[in-house]
This record gives structure tokens, sequence and C-alpha cells, in this order.
């Protein structure tokens, strides 16, 4: 007589792509599995928090929507239980388990060699050690990818790969490899790069913003020593990848630790996973997957050609295809266990669940499903025109490679001469397209560099066990919950299930960043607030002017027609320095430019103000600075005028701010002695007094607004929540294009 029992899973990888899907499964498709996950904790949330969230996400949504939200509930939590930590420092199994799926792994191509270890190699270490040390013996499925038998050709079996590397020298030295990185990044004349690179491109926000630059540019540059090590050492040894090398020793640790001690294995190699074919619904996907990146780049003319082999087979498999092989192993073990029946070990089964042997997809078949759905539905531009799709004619790779290190360098040089040019309309419109410029390149580098291997591939993944597997579901099994990928027409697979997912994700993803940039940006009709500030800085964005102008037309008003021409030819001639000390360091320049202040009576200052220079300055005030002063006002919210200029020189604008914060010069006798009474406010100690002032005056900086024109004003634009750049210099416009900060012209109303 059979016996009902229920079956124990233990699941890793739970909150990824498959794991997930693996999860709602086993507890949709079976009333008598019980799975534990295990799930680290993320920042101040649980890993039985995260493990919950998993329910309302579209993966269970038809299984939610059959038996009910409540139902749906009650069972999840009946049926799931967590063990929180991570792989690598796994605490004590001490719950029995009939079957344990090992899904977790890092799923880039390209991460640091030491991360891709400590994951791929590494998780599997602390899983295996933990399921050792517990004296269980659960049957074992390691989730693996068809590609961990590195470049080859021909058939490959599903078999053990063949190779002698040992794993643990290898992980001691990927280790090794970050502690070396971390040293040399360290170097003295590795830190005095980084200082210059950092000088160069902030040296006008301030010291603090320097040294931060200098920071972030020597943990790049040990990220990316990492990443082309581990790129380096994986086809140093025969693999394509980093990612496909720690599969590949990931197998053998579980092959030498699991079923080296007589234990059942069961090794499942899926080859490229995208979305569902039939479960949980056709088109589910969650995020894009490894083909998606290159094929929205086509569909978005990102991508005039690219060097695969059309006649290369590109094997992809249904995300649920790889679910229902790795749950009809989870269920074979429980039919064995309700049989009585004791399987006697016989070493590790593989599984390639894959399509390339009997079912093949040609790349060129592909690509021609992929471009006559994008010529028929075209994706639209910013503008909302339909962006016609380019024809590829596969070149040779190396001559694209050639083309593209070319375009890099153009690219290169003309960033080098943007950096020098003055800020206009057309030079931050050329600017623009050159950052667009750089970043198609750097999209079409990455996706050259990682995609050719599996896009001129002439392997082929045998899949003999996996089709034997099919056969044995029992009579009268579902059709979607088998895995016979003969059952795939790949031109509808791509035009009436995959490509229009696809397209719809990246469609809201579109709408997501629309919406947020809108919310970002939005300055009319601002919500009310006593608790909100609004900064503005004077010269070049509330004003047309700046110190040197306001000092011209003050001299121009004081001297006599025979003193001023020689005023303005000594000007001149100093306006070399100026310029060299402007761009060093904002602070510096102020400081030296005032000091021509000295000997200025106050009183003839005060007279001019009240007089055609006020009158002067009053009609600097920009169109669009009026504008936006004014919305703010009417909002209750607090207006700010910080400048660098005297105060003296700023008095006519006191009127339309709450509070004008201006320089402050020294007076003997009433006369200006050329000193500030205290240093500049500018760039970082502007953005100091901006923490201080809405301390003091009990304001909101995250709802608060800023507006500033040069990058010496990023330090403190960024810490606002509304920050704009009005009339911007060429590197502040670059900062907030890549920010996505609005960029707004007053100029006009």
């Amino acid at each position: 007589m059979t016996q009902t029992t229920t079956t124990r899973v233990l699941l890793t990888g739970a909150t990824g792509f498959l794991g997930q899907a693996v999860l709602e499964r086993l507890l949709s498709g079976s009333d008598d599995v019980h799975v534990t996950a295990v799930v680290r904790p993320r920042g101040s949330q649980s890993g039985s928090a995260r493990l919950r969230q998993l329910l309302r996400k579209p993966s269970f949504r038809t299984w939610r929507e059959a038996v009910g939200e409540e139902r749906a509930r009650e069972v999840f939590e009946a049926r799931t239980s967590v063990l929180e930590g991570d792989l690598t420092g796994l605490a004590e199994i001490t719950e029995p388990f009939d079957v344990v799926v090992h899904s977790a792994s890092t799923v880039s191509f390209d991460p640091p060699i030491d991360q891709a270890f400590r994951t791929n190699v590494g998780g599997a270490v602390g899983l295996y050690d933990a399921l050792r040390a517990s004296g269980q013996d659960p049957h074992v499925i390691h989730v693996s990818t068809c590609y961990v038998g590195g470049i080859a050709k021909g058939l490959r079996p599903e078999a053990s790969v063949d190779h002698d590397v040992d794993w643990r020298v290898e992980f001691d030295a990927a280790v090794r490899a970050a502690d070396t990185a971390e040293v040399e990044s360290r170097s003295p004349e590795r830190l005095e790069s980084f200082i210059r690179q950092a000088t160069g491109l902030h040296g006008k926000e301030g010291p603090k913003s320097v040294a931060r630059a200098a920071e972030e540019a020597r943990l790049e540059w040990v990220r990316s020593r990492l990443v082309d090590h581990g790129r380096t050492r994986a086809q140093s040894l025969g693999w394509t990848d980093i990612y496909t090398f720690t599969k590949a020793l990931g197998e053998r640790v579980a092959e030498q630790k699991w079923a080296g001690d007589g234990h059942r294995l069961s090794i499942v190699r899926p080859s490229i996973i995208e979305s569902a074919l039939r479960h949980p619904f056709p088109g589910w996907i969650d995020g894009y997957k490894v083909a998606d990146p290159l094929i929205m780049a086509y569909a978005k003319g990102a991508l005039p050609e690219f060097p695969g082999l059309p006649d290369s087979v590109l094997d992809v498999i249904p995300v649920d295809f790889v679910v229902n092989a790795i749950v009809a192993l989870v269920l074979d073990g429980h039919r064995e266990q309700t049989r009585g029946a004791a399987a006697e070990p016989q070493g590790p089964a593989y599984y390639q669940v894959c399509s390339g042997a009997s079912n093949p997809l040609p790349f060129h078949q592909m690509y021609r499903s992929v471009r006559s759905y994008f010529l028929e539905r075209p994706l639209e531009d910013s503008h909302g025109n339909p962006i016609a799709v380019p024809e590829w004619k596969f070149p040779a790779g190396n001559s694209m490679e050639r083309g593209l290190a070319v375009k890099e360098k153009l690219a290169a040089a003309g960033s080098r001469v943007s950096s020098v040019l003055p800020a206009t309309a057309r030079t931050r419109e050329w600017t623009n397209s050159l950052h667009r410029m750089q970043t198609g390149l750097g999209s079409l580098r990455t996706y050259v560099d990682l995609y050719q291997n599996y896009t001129r591939t002439e392997m082929i993944f045998d899949d003999t066990h996996t089709r034997a597997l099919n056969r044995s579901l029992p009579e009268g099994t579902a059709e979607d919950r088998r895995f016979d990928v003969r059952a795939i027409e790949w031109r509808d697979y791509w035009r009436d299930v995959h490509l229009p997912a696809l397209t719809e994700m990246t469609k809201a993803y579109g709408r997501a960043k629309a919406a947020s940039r809108k919310r970002a940006s939005r300055t009319r009709g601002l919500s009310g607030g006593t608790d909100v500030v609004a900064v503005f800085d004077l010269e070049g964005t509330v004003a047309s002017g700046n110190i040197i102008t306001q000092y011209a037309q003050l001299r121009r008003r004081e001297l006599s027609p025979v003193q001023w021409p020689g005023e303005f030819a000594e000007l001149m001639g100093n306006a070399a320095t100026y310029l060299k000390a402007e761009r060093r360091d904002r602070g510096e320049f102020i400081r030296a430019f005032l000091r021509r202040y000295e000997g200025v009576s106050v009183e003839r200052v005060r007279e001019l103000m009240d007089g055609s220079l006020g009158r002067a300055v009053e009609q600097s005030v920009r169109p669009g600075a009026l504008e936006r002063i004014r919305q703010h006002r009417e909002a209750g919210h607090r207006t700010v005028l910080v400048t660098g200029s005297l105060d003296l020189l700023v008095s006519p604008l006191a009127e339309l701010f709450d509070d004008v914060v201006a320089g402050r010069m020294d007076q003997v006798d009433g006369v200006l002695t050329g000193y500030l009474a205290t240093p500049p406010l500018v760039d970082e100690a502007r953005a100091q007094w901006l923490k201080r002032y809405a301390e003091d005056h009990g304001l909101d900086l995250g709802r608060s607004y800023g507006y500033g024109d040069s990058v010496a004003d990023a330090s403190w634009l960024s810490l606002v929540g509304h920050p704009h750049a009005v009339n911007p210099d060429l590197p502040l416009y670059r900062r907030a294009r890549k920010a996505h900060w609005p960029v707004e012209d007053w100029r006009r109303a």
C-alpha cells in the first residue's frame, strides 16, 4: 500500500529568477512538499521577510488567483520556512531534508574574480560542508550551466567536465588577488594618479569632493583589475569567462564533497534561460536575462552590427522547462521514498536542459524573428518616433573590433576637448551627443566582449538524459509540467511570447523612469510647506553677471573718465591669472579678486547702489529666476540667496528673498580693506553652511530645492531633494545629465 509522506526540500537561491519559479512550482503543483529556503538578511530586512515578499511577485500571481489570496498566504506560511544566513557561513543544519536544490549563484558573466569564487565556489563548499556535518543523506540537485565545458566545439556530453584544475588552489588565489589589488591600489604612485584625476574633475567642488572622488576612482580601479583578472584567468584555462569557470569548479566541489562520499547527486545544466513558455504564464520573466540586453539594444538601434556567426546555434530554454526538470528530480526522490525503494548510489547524474541537440535555433533564425517583430512593432525614441532597427551583416569579429577601437579613441578625444569648451547651448548639446555616443560605444563594447562567445559558439549540448527524464514522468502528467523541447515552435515563442513580454517590461521601466524624472523636475504647483527651503546661487543663476562685471560696473561709475581706461587695462592684464585661480579653486579666485576693492569708500558704494548701479543689479535678474522665486514664495517656502559677492553689492535684491547670505569685507575708517571678514561661502563651505542653516530653522532638505550654474555648486546641490542646474557650465551639465537633475534656462520667462 502506498504511503503518503511529506518531502522536505532545502532550497538555495529562492529569491532569484530560477529559485522563485522552483518554489512556486513546488507549492502550487504538489500538496506534500515543504520548502526551507536559505535566505540571507539584507540591510534591516530579515531573511523571513524577504521570503514572504516573494508571494506578492508575478511568479505567484496565477497560483494566488487560482486558490485565492487568503488560501495562498495560509499555504505559503504552512509549507515554507527560512534558514537565515549566507552559504559561505551557513549555520548548522538540524532539520531533516530529503532533497536539496542548490540554485544560488552569481549570474553576472563578468564579476570581480573574488566575488565569483566566493559565491559560485565558496557557496557550494559552505553548503556541502554543512550537509556533511549534519550526517544526512538527501538527494542533492546542483544547478549549473551547459557552458561549464569551456571553449570547445562539437557535441558536449551530459557527463563530468574533463579538467584537472584544483578548485582549492584557484579559490585561494582568487581571494589573494583581491588582497593584492587592494595593496596595489594604495601605492603612492596609484594614489597620486587618483588624486590628479579627481582634482581635474572635481577640484572646483572642494577638497572633500576631491578626496571622495579619488577614493571612488581607487575602488573602481580595484574592481576593474579584479574583473580583468577573472576574465584572463578563465580564458587562460579554456573557459569563456569567470562565470562559466567558477560554475565548473562548483560542479567539481559537488562531485568531490557530496557524490564522492556516496551521496546521490544530480547536476542540472540549463542553457540560456529566458521567459516561460507556459507556466506560471506565457512570457513570465523577472528582469532582463542573458540575451535580453542584446535584443533590446538592437531594438533601440544601439547595435548597428554584431560579430556573431549566423549559423551558430543559440541555445535558449524557457525557464519553466528548467523548473519542470528540477521538480521532476525532486519528486522522483519522493516517488522512490513512497515505494520504499532505496536507490543505490551510482555516481552523479547529469541533465542538460537545453534545445540545441533536439530543437536547434540558428542565430540567424533568432535574428530574423527579432528583426521582423521590431519592424512591425518598433520601439519609440524620446520624441515618440519609431526606431528603425538595423540590418546585420555579421562581420568578422576582428574587423568590427578595429572599427570599434577607432570610434572609442575619437570619443575619448572629443571628451577631452569638451572639458575646456565654454558653456553655451551649442556646446552643451554637443556634450550631450558625445555622452550618448560614449554610452552607446560602451554598451557595444560590453556586448561584443561578453556575448560573442555565446553567439559564435560551435558547441551542441547533448540532452539524452534529460529527454529520458521527461519520458519517465507518470502517464497523464500535464503538458505544462513536461519539458520536451521539441514542443517549442521558435518563431511563435519569439514573436508571441518572449518579445512581447520583453517589450512590455522595457516600456514599464521607461514609464517608471519618466515618472521619477517628472517628479524630480516638477516645480510648478509646488506643494506648500514652511519646512522647505529654496536656495539660489546668484552669479550666472539668478543674475547674468559675476563678481568681475560687478566690479567693473562699480569702478566705471566711481572713477573719472581719465582713471577708468587704466583700471580696465590693468583688469584685462590680470584676467589670465584670475582665470587660472578660478579653475583651481573658486574660493581662491574670490579672495584674489576682491583684493581689488582695497581703498574703496563704503559710503560711495552705498550711494551707487541706491542709484544707477542698484538699478543695474535689479535689471540683471533673469526672468526665469523671478518667476521661480515667486512660485516658491507662494508655496510658503523659505527663499535664500547665497553668493560669494559682497553684501554691499547685492543689497538691491534683499526684498526678493527671506535671507541673503553674502560675503562681508573688513573696513577701516569707512574704507574697504580688500580682506574678507570670513572665508568665502562656496562649494563645500556652502554645503556645510546649508546643513547648519536647515538644522537651525527646522528645514527638510529632502523636500527642498537648489539652483546653481557651476560644478562648484554640486556639493551643496546634492544635499537637496530637488537640485536644478541653471544655464550650467559643461562639468555641471554632465553631472546633471548623469544624475537626471533638471537643466533649465532662466534667460527668458
